[in-house]
């Protein structure tokens, strides 16, 4: 008598029955693994554009901003920074693109619906010094998840950036 080589119908249910259930584990964690991601990488380029603005002032020893825009050529004077913001040089210091100013770097919009609140920021100016006098306060970046998950981006009157995690103003 010849053997049937596969698999019994009862070895298949209870193989799909496991993985049902590793699947209901994992794809919760999976989701939060990339709300997380995403907004550590957005709370990033956010950093990287104050610090690149930063070194361009003293680099070039003029004023350079950072700005809410969402065209990517224009402040948007929004203190929603969420649309995008764009790094320029400020030659007049006015925290106005004019004629001559030099772009240096546009931020793209955030994905995924989270927001970029500046509270009452619409820019932050750095002089050729390195300093943003004037311009310290803090950013929350925000997802769906709220407040808690939020990362604050705190930037003082010497130029510093640090950030934390939680306590934003969503």
């Amino acid at each position: 008598m010849r053997r049937a080589h596969g698999f019994t119908l009862i070895e298949l249910m209870v193989t799909l029955s496991v993985m049902a259930i590793l699947m209901s584990i994992a794809v919760p964690n999976f989701q939060s693994f990339i709300l997380n991601s995403r907004i550590t990488t957005q709370t990033n380029n956010f950093i990287m554009a104050l610090m690149l603005a930063r070194s361009e002032a003293v680099k070039r020893g003029s004023t350079v901003t950072v700005c809410s825009s969402t065209n990517g050529t224009s402040c948007a004077g929004l203190t929603n920074w969420g649309g995008g913001w764009l790094v320029f040089v400020d030659a007049d210091g006015d925290g106005a693109v004019d004629a001559g100013d030099l772009p240096v770097q546009v931020g793209q919009a955030l994905s995924g619906g989270n927001t970029l609140n500046g509270g009452t920021r619409t820019r932050v100016t750095y002089g050729g010094n390195g300093f943003a006098s004037g311009f310290n306060g803090t950013f929350s970046l925000c997802d769906s998840r709220g407040a808690t998950s939020s990362r604050r981006i705190i930037l003082n009157n010497q130029g510093r950036v640090r950030t934390e995690t939680g306590g934003g103003t969503c």
